[in-house]
């Protein structure tokens, strides 16, 4: 079982096992002298057609042969008999394998170069895998460690690794993937030297599996602080009989970048890797901040991406990873740029297909017991359910009207997509009825847990992912069935709901909040559930009960927001009473003396369900404040800066805080977070904040500013009963609010 496979330059890869045991861990690291990537090319007849001539394509491929043969990153070339995708017959495909992992790409060009200018006679395939993951998929080798991996932990805040300042420095290790943590602080004072032998020692006498970076500039950092010094640290491990000056302390992989993500600009941090074993960089993974190392573990055997890969890689990159293997299985080869022609569709078909699934609008109102069900897994499992798949949803072998609203016919065959998800679906299902189990040991339910998130993560993805333009296997018309279906099942669940005497309060693609409807006598809702899973095919579970659930309404007023809401769970205990959902204290930006206000007027208004009670204890948090009693560090404020200094146009906060670092010497690139308080917002410039670096003890802070935001928290806790931001500050200037009119009885009822 392998930990991590490095290219260091020679183009051969150095595979590194893990072996022996928790107690006592080994590992062991082989060359793979005769590993050749493989890259794939097609002639263009062969895409042209679902069956094309095969004698065809293999007197269109001899003239590409014959070039290849002359090249001198080609090492091998054969014939082999594959499909350019699902939907195609097998046909004859020139395999290439390439010298090293470094010429695959330009082996790839020089394939679809040939031919005259707009004509593209070949394409090349299976090219952008990133190079572990090739290695795994073409060697056939499993990724996932045999024993548990060793970590060693190392933090140092911004503002030394800004100012190359190593003496801050903090280590900790931790044994198997959620084993005990032990922690070895450096002395006050200690020089740089001392911390690099501290280092030193731990990476001898622990020998970590994993480097767990709270930023990735620390490996730069240590390794060339150390030869500044004279100090064999030890950063990479060096196999029997290779001299250290053959294997590099570290590498770079990638340097920094910014890039857009769904309208939001983002910021990946530079990626180094560390021969002989993995570098984690904290700041710039998913799995591991979603999940725990469990997770990503399971991750890792699913996909055939070595951990450090899935480390850094987004959902959609594992998922197309877990594709990948699945095309692979039915010798299906990858397209490397997409090139899937939408089908046409008529304006009716336009209108009626270009819609995402079923929301039915908030009552605003706080409203008492209250019930929530939710579709287990519900895209996914309408995936499989219904066998949507790309090659499936309007195949050429059918002419049938199989989706809802839609007309599209979907093939009996079955699709590679419910394939690939059924066995993830099953085997979540499987974790969850494990920890139902109250008897479980902390450690297994912890690594349970972490197991059951990635795959809910990976499930998420699936259906989003098949919409996506630059996705190796999406399809359009497979997303827009899946939301067909999913339109079909929430209104079916909702006839049937308000047929059995329930009032439906809310509805968002596979969730539904239901009250007893005066006047009805109710019907069992377990009865209900069970008639409605039994009629679209996907389990309807009771997810909790409420002993009320205020829906907030939107913030121009105009109806209820989808996502803003909480409640209080029935049964829940006093740890976690509540369910809080888009309102202040689940945002990010939300500084924490904030989100602890509104967490604590909720708790009043559950309390009371007194508006005035609320605005009082308000009152009292907002005294505090105006005191200047409230910690300045617990009034950061984060925010995410998408361009910048030079490129903004406004003087904002965010404006200012760019500038204050660009003055102290920290460096923030457009897409990364930056986090400070609030000084004195009627200034303009660089004094109107203070740095998350900077603050103490003793930091000031402008209390109009966080006022407005204390205010407007409160406002979303009493929105549901009418009041808005105007009417909260009017109440706590003492002022007389005239109500005019009445409140319909579901806002106000429950406060009586």
């Amino acid at each position: 079982m392998v930990l991590t496979i490095d290219f260091l330059g020679d183009g051969k890869p150095l595979v590194w096992s893990l072996e022996g045991s928790v107690d006592e861990p080994e590992w062991s690291a082989t060359r793979a002298t005769e590993y050749r990537p493989t890259v794939y090319a097609v002639a263009a007849r062969g895409m042209q057609h679902r069956d094309p001539d095969r004698t065809a394509c293999v007197d269109d491929l001899a003239d590409l042969r014959e070039d290849l043969g002359m090249h001198p990153a080609v090492a091998n070339l054969s014939f082999e008999w594959k499909k350019p995708g699902f939907r195609f017959a097998d046909q004859p495909v020139l395999r290439i394998a390439v010298d090293r992992i470094e010429t695959v790409r330009e082996i790839a060009r020089f394939i679809e170069d040939r031919g005259p200018p707009g004509r593209v006679p070949y394409r090349a395939f299976n090219v952008d895998f990133s190079p572990e993951f090739r290695f795994c998929l073409e060697t056939d080798t499993d990724p996932a460690p045999s024993r548990p991996p060793r970590r060693l932990r190392l933090d140092l805040p911004r503002e030394a690794a800004a100012n190359e300042d190593l003496t801050g420095l903090e280590m900790s290790t931790v044994d198997g993937t959620d084993g005990n943590r032990r922690d070895s602080r450096g002395e006050a004072g200690a020089t740089v030297d001392e911390v690099l032998h501290a280092l030193r020692r731990q990476l001898r006498e622990f020998d970590p599996d994993i480097l767990s970076v709270e930023r990735s500039k620390i490996i730069p950092l240590v390794a060339d602080a150390a030869d500044e010094h004279g100090i064999d640290l030890g950063l990479q491990r060096v196999p029997a009989g290779v001299s250290n000056t053959q294997v590099p302390a570290y590498q770079q992989l990638a340097g920094e970048s910014t890039f857009e993500s769904y309208g939001r600009r983002m910021h990946s941090p530079a990626r180094y890797n560390v021969p002989g074993r993995v570098v984690i960089d904290r700041s710039n993974t998913f799995f591991l901040e979603e999940t725990n190392l469990a997770g990503a573990l399971d991750l890792v055997e699913r996909s055939g991406k070595p951990l450090q890969e899935l480390s850094w890689a987004s959902i959609g990159n594992v998922l197309t990873a877990i594709q990948i293997r699945e095309a692979t299985r039915r010798d299906v080869l990858v397209q490397w740029r997409a090139w899937r022609p939408e089908r046409f569709k008529t304006v009716g078909m336009l209108h009626d297909a270009d819609r995402g699934g079923t929301t039915l609008s908030p009552i605003v109102g706080v409203h008492d017991d209250v019930h929530e069900l939710d579709f287990a897994s519900m895209y996914p499992n309408i995936i499989c359910e219904h066998n949507l798949s790309p090659e499936t949803v309007r195949c050429q072998c059918h002419d049938r009207d199989d989706v809802p609203g839609l007309g599209y016919s979907v093939c009996d065959r079955n699709g590679y997509l419910p394939e690939v998800l059924q066995p993830i679906i099953d085997d979540r299902a499987a974790i969850k009825e494990q920890l139902a189990n109250e008897d479980l040991a902390v450690d297994e339910r912890r690594a349970l847990e972490g197991q059951s998130d990635a795959l809910k993560w990976i499930l998420v993805s699936c259906f989003g992912y098949q919409g996506f333009s630059n996705a190796k296997f999406g399809r359009i018309e497979v997303h827009e069935a899946i939301n067909a279906y999913a339109r079909d099942i929430l209104l079916t669940a909702k006839e049937r709901l308000e047929a059995g005497g329930w009032k439906v309060l809310h509805g968002i693609v596979d969730s539904i909040w239901v009250t007893a409807r005066d006047g009805a006598e109710q019907r069992p809702l377990d009865e209900i559930a069970t008639e409605i899973s039994e009629e679209v095919g996907i389990a309807l579970e009771y997810e909790s009960g409420f002993d009320w659930v205020a829906f907030c309404p939107r913030r121009d007023g105009q109806g209820g927001a989808l996502t803003r809401y909480f409640g209080k769970r029935r049964d829940a205990g006093d740890d976690d009473p509540y369910k809080l959902r888009g309102i202040e204290c689940r945002q990010r930006s939300t500084p924490a003396w904030v989100a602890r206000v509104q967490q604590n007027l909720i708790d009043v208004f559950d309390d009371t369900r007194d508006p005035g009670a609320v605005v009082a204890a308000l009152e009292d948090h907002l005294e505090v404040l105006k005191a200047g009693e409230v910690p300045a560090s617990d009034l950061l404020v984060r925010t995410r800066a998408s361009k910048s200094v030079d490129a903004y146009s406004h003087r904002t906060r965010t404006v200012a805080a760019l500038e204050r670092a660009e003055k102290l010497g920290f460096e923030y690139a457009p897409g990364e977070d930056i986090v400070f308080v609030v000084s004195d917002d009627d200034k303009d410039g660089m004094d109107r904040v203070r740095l998350a670096p900077e603050v103490d003890d003793k930091t000031l802070y402008d209390p109009s500013y966080y006022r407005d935001k204390t205010i407007r928290a409160a406002a979303s806790i009493l929105g549901p009963l009418g009041w808005t931001k105007e009417r909260v500050v009017d109440e706590l200037e003492g002022q007389q609010y005239m109500k005019i009119g009445k409140l319909p009885t579901e806002i106000h009822h429950c406060c009586k």
